[in-house]
């Protein structure tokens, strides 16, 4: 290919961006990353690229993350052990304060210094000691041997009751991209740790979003498990549901779909589950004809 063509083959997909670039102008995209996903720097360095150019453009993406398996590292450097009871970190003392070190002081933080070096602004949600993620205490529902209902306390883990939007949008507003680690406070001041899918999916609801898309360690949704030629590039919430009771979707795609489900029916426009490992998912699914991953209808 010629210089003069490849030059040409580039103008082509701004033009095939434009549509899509003049649309999301002004609208809040909601991004959740997840910790296994962000294991590589190559990885986390073009998610960032991505960000900072939808917001180069008018976009104003909001970047959830994860970080389970740093939590898990941290923990294993002191001698301790996570315990997990139906995908939820038994969370005691100890490991929420490891948690929110990992998650605010060392992720957050880190990511925040990337995008400043990418030429963007971009700042933690939690802010001197101030966090706009508000959440009461989260039990799991199990039954006891005579077919009785129990809850079952599993520590300082809770669910998101409410945000504090007008913070996330003067972040979005002032051409700062909002970093979100899921950690949240409840009314009584006690620190929470929280489901990063569910968050993700929370925002996007409260915010209106126009999409929230998860970025993940594989190719969306297979209806088939193991079996790449069964990748679904859109599924119906009742085909989701399907899958679910099959227990094709299970484990950490489990909580995605449920979330995609819940925010399409609270009126957010699209939800996809993509793969983040293809360099620059985030930009073929936002600004390309065909896209990428998993698009969740309802």
């Amino acid at each position: 290919m010629s210089s003069m063509e490849n030059a040409i083959r580039k103008a082509n997909i701004l033009i095939e961006a434009l549509p899509y670039i003049r649309s999301f102008k002004n609208k809040v995209v909601v991004i959740k990353f997840g910790g296994s996903a962000m294991s590589s720097e190559e990885v986390l360095t073009n998610v960032l690229q991505d960000i900072v150019f939808m917001k180069t453009v008018g976009i104003m993406p909001i970047l959830v993350h994860g970080g389970g398996p740093r939590i898990s590292e941290e923990m294993a450097k002191r001698n301790l052990t996570p315990k997990f009871i139906e995908g939820h970190r038994i969370t005691d003392r100890e490991t929420l304060e490891i948690a929110k070190d990992v998650l605010i002081n060392q992720i957050s933080a880190s990511i925040v210094k990337r995008i400043s070096e990418l030429g963007n602004e971009a700042a933690c949600i939690w802010k001197d000691g101030y966090c706009p993620l508000k959440a009461e205490k989260h039990y799991i529902e199990t039954k006891t041997d005579s077919g009785a209902s129990k809850k079952l306390d599993i520590g300082f883990v809770g669910k998101v009751t409410s945000i504090d939007s007008e913070r996330f949008l003067n972040l979005c507003n002032t051409c700062t991209i909002p970093i979100v680690p899921p950690i949240a406070k409840g009314t009584n001041g006690d620190v929470y740790n929280v489901n990063a899918d569910n968050v993700a999916s929370f925002i996007a609801k409260a915010l209106g979003a126009e999409k929230l898309v998860f970025l993940s360690n594989t190719h969306g949704i297979m209806t088939r498990p193991d079996d790449d030629s069964s990748f679904a590039s859109t599924l119906h919430e009742n085909e989701v549901h399907e899958l679910i009771d099959k227990k094709v979707i299970k484990d950490g795609m489990l909580p995605k779909a449920l979330a995609c489900i819940s925010a399409l029916k609270a009126g957010v426009k699209k939800a996809h589950i993509i793969n983040g490992l293809i360099p620059h998912a985030l930009l073929l699914e936002i600004f390309t004809d065909k896209g990428v991953g998993t698009q969740i209808i309802i």
